[in-house]
């Protein structure tokens, strides 16, 4: 099922910094992943990337920061998926953004995602 733009309203916000680091969780990341915003915000990534996801992630992720250069458009929709803090796994769909300092270079990833639960109105 993919997100509709109504959906993305409902998007989980998780900001991370040039090193992979979560500065910005929003309540919709909570209800998704199960972390409070306290839990999350000063911990990698690797919170909620599966464990044989990461290599592939990091390697992404360090690339990106390295040439200033992110792969999608904003409105691009990755099919991923994500970790719970009870380790189940979410499938989400994704949206990533880049946030750029004075001199265009990227500080900072965000990454809006919503789940087929969410978006049908099932808990979480």
């Amino acid at each position: 099922m993919s997100a509709t733009s109504n959906d993305w309203q409902l998007a989980a916000v998780i900001v991370a910094d040039r090193d992979g680091i979560i500065r910005e969780w929003s309540v919709a990341a909570e209800r998704i992943f199960g972390y409070s915003a306290i839990e999350a915000i000063g911990r990698t990534l690797d919170l909620i990337v599966p464990e044989e996801e990461r290599a592939d992630h990091w390697r992404n992720y360090r690339r990106v920061m390295a040439t200033n250069i992110i792969n999608y458009s904003p409105d691009h929709i990755l099919d991923v998926e994500g970790l719970r803090k009870d380790g189940s796994r979410v499938p989400l769909d994704a949206m990533l953004t880049a946030a750029y300092d004075g001199s265009r270079r990227i500080t900072a990833v965000k990454l809006s995602c919503v789940k087929g639960e969410l978006i049908c109105g099932d808990p979480v």
